[in-house]
């Protein structure tokens, strides 16, 4: 008895993808999405710098 030969087996490698050439419309698409991504790291940074929106926490009631 090999060790090798129980077990899992190694899936195939798959072959590498062809490097695509970009028309117009990808280079647009692509662009756009950047932008986006762009927008929402701003979009973080200055809700970051404001501070949370609730400063209550827990509500408790006067009850005890």
């Amino acid at each position: 008895m090999s060790g090798r030969e129980g077990g899992k087996k190694k899936p195939l490698k798959a072959p590498k993808k062809e490097s695509k050439e970009m028309d117009e419309d990808d280079l647009a698409h692509k662009q756009k999405l950047k932008e986006q991504q762009k927008a929402l790291q701003e979009a973080k940074a200055k809700a970051t710098q404001k501070g949370p929106l609730t400063q209550g926490g827990i509500k408790k009631s006067g009850k005890k």
